[in-house]
C-alpha cells in the first residue's frame, strides 16, 4: 500500500493550506497508515512516492522509455482537470456555471472544473500499441476483473487511442520528479505513481522474483491509467503487463456519491467506534460488489451485523457451548450409529437419527472451504460470505431441529445423540471460524480460542470437517473447550 504524493493538486493544497507540499504529505501519508492500523489491515510495505527509492525508479523508467524511442517533445493543449491530474477530451466534459455564475466546463464524471492548458510536453507514442494491448487481453481474458471492466477497456481499445502527455512544464509544476536530463519538465504524476508497483518490488535491480506475478488493486475510476497507460508504458519499458487487475465499485451513501460539498464524507475512523473493527470490516466485505456501487447508512450495518454476527454466529456457538447444554465444557463424540454415513441424503430415511436436512447441512459445510476459497481468489468476498452466512443458517435450523435441550443425559441413547448434535454444530462453528479469520480476525480468533482450536490448527490447507462422518479420527473430540469469554459479538445499537 502506500501513497501517491506528487502532483498539481498536492502543490495547490498545500499553498491554500499555508504549509509546503513535503509537510502535507507527511501528515496525511500518516493519516493514511493509522487509518490502515486501526482497521488491522497488515502491509509488506507503505511506499510513499516522494521517498528517494522511488524516485530513482522513476528515473530509470524514464530512461528505458527513452531509449525505446517511444518518447517526443510535442505541443500539446486541451482541458486539464487538476483534481483528476488528467486532460479530458470534449466528450468527457459538460457546460456548468461555477460559484460566481459564470459559464465553465467541468468533468462530466466527477464534476470538477477544468481549465483550458497549452505548453511544450514529452508525448508517450500510446497509439503504437494498440496491437499489443489487444493481444495481451485477448489472451488473458482475465487479466481484469470483474468482466465488466475487462469489456470496457476492449471497447476503449477499439476508439481513438491520442498520444499521452507524458511530462508537465517545470515552471508549473515544481512538487515532482524533474525528467532526466532536461531540468524545465516535471514527469506526470500518474507515470509517476504508476511506477510504485514497481519500486516496492526492487526495480530496476531485484523486481524480477516478483514481475509480472502482481496483482493490482484499483477503484474503477483510474481504470484507463491501469489497464491502458500502465500496461502499454510497461510493455514500452520493456516489461509485461502485470498478472491481473481487479477493480472495485464506489460507495454512495443513501442512493447519493460521497462528496465534501454534500458533507455526506463517512469517516472509517468514525465508523470503526460506532461498529467495532470487525463489524466495519464483515459489512463492507459482505455488502461489496466490486462490479458496481453499492450503497453505505449506518442502519443497514446495525441491521446485517447484528443478525448475521451476533445473532446468528454468536447466538449459535454461546447456545452449543452453555454449561447447562454441555456441563462437561468439552468437545463432545460423535457417535456413528446416530448419525451413520450414506451416500444419497434420501437412504437417510430409517438410518440413526439424522434427518435428510442434516445431510444437506453436512454436505454443504463439508465442499464449503473449496468454495470460500475459490471465491476469494476470484476477488468475490461478498459471495464467499454468502456461502458462509447461509451455513450459519443451516446449522442454526439443525440446533433448533432437534432441541438438544429436551433431552435426558440419563438416558445412554439420548446421551449420545445429544453429543452429536453437538459435535456437529461445534465442527461447522470451527469452519466458520477458520473461513472468516480474513474478514473478522478479532471475533474469528476469539471463536476459535472458545473452541479450543490451537494457533498451529487454524489454516485453510489442513482444514477437514467432521472427520468422524467418514470413520477417520478427530483430533478434538474429547478436547476441554477454552474459557467461556462472554458475548462473541455485542449486539450494536442504533447510532
Amino acid at each position: 500500500s502506500g501513497t501517491d504524493e506528487h502532483g498539481l493538486k498536492i502543490q495547490q493544497a498545500a499553498a491554500a493550506a499555508g504549509t509546503s507540499p513535503a509537510e502535507l504529505c507527511e501528515r496525511v501519508s500518516g493519516l493514511f497508515r493509522q487509518t490502515l492500523t486501526q482497521a488491522g489491515v497488515a502491509y509488506t510495505d507503505f511506499i510513499r512516492t516522494s521517498e528517494p527509492r522511488h524516485q530513482r525508479a522513476v528515473r530509470h523508467f524514464w530512461g528505458a522509455l527513452r531509449d525505446g524511442g517511444v518518447l517526443y517533445k510535442g505541443s500539446y493543449e486541451g482541458w486539464y482537470c487538476t483534481p483528476e491530474e488528467s486532460f479530458l477530451p470534449e466528450s468527457q466534459l459538460a457546460e456548468r456555471k461555477d460559484a460566481q455564475g459564470r459559464p465553465c466546463k467541468v468533468s462530466l464524471e466527477t464534476g470538477h472544473e477544468v481549465h483550458w492548458s497549452k505548453e511544450e510536453n514529452y508525448m508517450f507514442r500510446l497509439s503504437a500499441f494498440r496491437d499489443a494491448l489487444q493481444n495481451w487481453l485477448r489472451d488473458n481474458p482475465r487479466a481484469i476483473s470483474p468482466d465488466p471492466f475487462y469489456q470496457c477497456v476492449l471497447r476503449w481499445l477499439d476508439e481513438d487511442l491520442p498520444d499521452l502527455s507524458v511530462s508537465r512544464e517545470r515552471s508549473r509544476l515544481q512538487w515532482g520528479i524533474p525528467v532526466p536530463s532536461d531540468p524545465t519538465q516535471t514527469i506526470y504524476v500518474w507515470v509517476d505513481a504508476l511506477v510504485n508497483y514497481l519500486s516496492v518490488v526492487g526495480y530496476p535491480e531485484g523486481h524480477g522474483a516478483w514481475w509480472p506475478a502482481v496483482h493490482h488493486v484499483v477503484g474503477k475510476d483510474i481504470l484507463k491509467f491501469h489497464a491502458l497507460y500502465w500496461p502499454a508504458l510497461l510493455l514500452a519499458a520493456g516489461l509485461e503487463p502485470p498478472e491481473r487487475i481487479l477493480v472495485h465499485s464506489h460507495w454512495t451513501v443513501r442512493g447519493q456519491k460521497m462528496s465534501k460539498s454534500l458533507g455526506n464524507v463517512v469517516d472509517p475512523s468514525v465508523c470503526m467506534g460506532q461498529h467495532g473493527v470487525d463489524g466495519f470490516r464483515y459489512f463492507l466485505l459482505r455488502q461489496g460488489v466490486p462490479e458496481r456501487d453499492c450503497d453505505y447508512y449506518d442502519e443497514k450495518v446495525v441491521k446485517l451485523v447484528n443478525s448475521e454476527l451476533a445473532d446468528a454466529l454468536g447466538g449459535l456457538l454461546n447456545r452449543s457451548t452453555a454449561p447447562s447444554i454441555n456441563p462437561s465444557n468439552t468437545y463432545p463424540c460423535f457417535s456413528e450409529p446416530c448419525f451413520p454415513k450414506v451416500l444419497d441424503s434420501r437412504e437417510a430415511k430409517g438410518a440413526g437419527r439424522a434427518t435428510a436436512e442434516d445431510y444437506e447441512l453436512v454436505a454443504a459445510v463439508a465442499s464449503l472451504p473449496a468454495q470460500v476459497d475459490g471465491y476469494f481468489e476470484g476477488f468475490q468476498i461478498y459471495k464467499a460470505l454468502e456461502c458462509i452466512a447461509q451455513c450459519v443458517r443451516q446449522t442454526n435450523g439443525f440446533f433448533q431441529r432437534h432441541r438438544p435441550w429436551k433431552l435426558d443425559r440419563r438416558d445412554a441413547a439420548e446421551q449420545l445423540w445429544l453429543d452429536t448434535i453437538l459435535h456437529v454444530t461445534l465442527e461447522c462453528l470451527r469452519v466458520y471460524g477458520t473461513l472468516l479469520q480474513p474478514v473478522v480476525p478479532h471475533t474469528a480468533d476469539k471463536l476459535l480460542s472458545r473452541l479450543a482450536v490451537g494457533p498451529g490448527e487454524r489454516g485453510l490447507s489442513g482444514l477437514t470437517f467432521l472427520a468422524r462422518y467418514d470413520g477417520k479420527p478427530c483430533p478434538f473430540e474429547g478436547r476441554q473447550l477454552g474459557p467461556d469469554t462472554g458475548i462473541l459479538f455485542h449486539r450494536l445499537g442504533k447510532s
